[in-house]
């Protein structure tokens, strides 16, 4: 069986395939660093013979944290781990 056939085949207008749903949800920025409108950036402008420098600033989404992100976190904790003792004797469980 060839697969020929099947390529290139349009999707249905209601298809919910994860191809099909990712081109519908708008693409998030390609990072952090991404200027939005409400970033501005450094600029260097003579004005009267002067060079006059105006810096950057960042709005409140692009400004790094304070800290750095929280790498691992505990999901569930059973307490101190339980040590494997083999059986050497069989046994029959009673019931």
């Amino acid at each position: 069986m060839s697969l020929n056939p099947y390529r290139r085949v349009p999707h249905a207008e209601t298809c919910d395939c994860s191809v099909c749903w990712s081109r519908r949800v708008p693409a998030p920025a390609l990072s952090q660093s991404t200027p939005c409108d409400q970033c501005r950036p450094a600029s260097v402008a003579k004005v009267d013979g002067i060079w006059k420098a105006r810096p950057a600033s960042t709005c409140a989404k692009h400004t790094p944290p304070r800290r750095p992100p929280k790498y691992w976190n505990v999901i569930y904790d059973s307490g101190n781990p339980t040590p494997f003792v083999p059986v050497r004797e069989p046994f029959e469980l009673e019931g």
